[in-house]
């Protein structure tokens, strides 16, 4: 279990801060496992669908956490820290695709149908590969739009970016979502 984080230095010492406002109270053990208990899940999914991978997910939503904790969190509002969580999360995941460059295989052949795959389990597995085509940021922006419900200014903040980038961004991964969709014969009729 995680333990209470430390106080700041002005507390231990007794020094006053140099500010007009006394410094904020850092979150206590339970107030984290509250906290990690409500975004936990969201996260990791969010984290999943940057990298397509369980294993690379656990490791990020591990590693965010840790920044989190580490950065001596104060209670400022659940909101500021979702959205801060969000960044982290959306930083580490693309320092992951730095570090490993990983190439991703677009004309992977989709594996044999079997008789007893039902249509749900294929139409996800397709989902996934397409959603796989996708740049990380094209997928941050369409899973924190559409799975998250975040708007725009809550998007622009997760992902350093400004609230009008985030619009047309958002406009341009959607578009492009929809030409692979196209592609694979999975767009609306006629699209083609």
């Amino acid at each position: 279990m995680v333990g209470a984080l430390t106080l700041p230095a002005q507390l231990v010492t007794g020094d006053k801060p140099s500010g007009r406002h006394a410094p904020q109270k850092p979150m206590n053990e339970i107030e984290f496992e509250t906290f990690y208990r409500k975004t936990a899940g969201g996260l990791w999914s969010y984290i999943y669908r940057l990298t397509g991978d369980a294993s690379t997910a656990d490791d990020l939503l591990q590693k965010t956490f840790f920044r989190f904790l580490r950065s001596n969190p104060t209670l400022t509002g659940k909101q500021h820290m979702r959205r801060y969580i969000f960044r982290t999360a959306t930083n580490l995941a693309l320092d992951y695709f730095r570090e490993t460059k990983r190439e991703r295989n677009r004309d992977a052949e989709v594996p044999a149908k079997s008789e007893t795959m039902s249509e749900r389990h294929e139409l996800r597995h397709d989902m996934k590969r397409m959603f796989g085509e996708l740049k990380p940021r094209e997928r941050a922006l369409l899973w924190l739009a559409h799975v998250e419900e975040a708007d725009h200014n809550e998007i622009g903040e997760a992902l350093g970016l400004k609230s009008k980038s985030v619009r047309v961004l958002l406009f341009r991964a959607r578009k492009r979502l929809a030409e692979i969709l196209t592609k694979h014969g999975m767009g609306p009729e006629g699209a083609r």
